[in-house]
């Protein structure tokens, strides 16, 4: 869910993708390429996520622009909305403890 909403933020590029979450590190740990690239593989091949390929201006290798497929725009939606839920449902949970104590 974290990597569909940061590709559907704007479209980006695989070590964007990880500096991003590794910006995050503190709650998420640190994100490494041997977890992200598989996972958007995964992704591209579910039709959540596609690429184009582009010339990088620094040296002239190809690099991988990924961006959201419309089926990956409802799963976006649909998965945000279960996170939701889920988390009011959590919430309350935490709010009965706490006013037990």
């Amino acid at each position: 869910m974290i990597l569909l909403c940061l590709i559907g933020k704007k479209e980006t590029y695989g070590y964007e993708i990880l500096t991003e979450l590794n910006q995050s590190a503190d709650v998420l740990g640190y994100a490494r390429e041997g977890t992200v690239y598989p996972i958007l593989y995964r992704l591209e091949k579910a039709g959540l996520i596609r690429h184009r390929l582009a010339t990088s201006a620094a040296n002239g290798a190809a690099k991988k622009y990924y961006s959201l497929t419309e089926k990956g725009k409802e799963t976006v939606e649909e998965l945000t909305a279960f996170w939701f839920s889920y988390q009011t449902c959590v919430n309350g949970f935490i709010d009965a403890y706490q006013q037990e104590e």
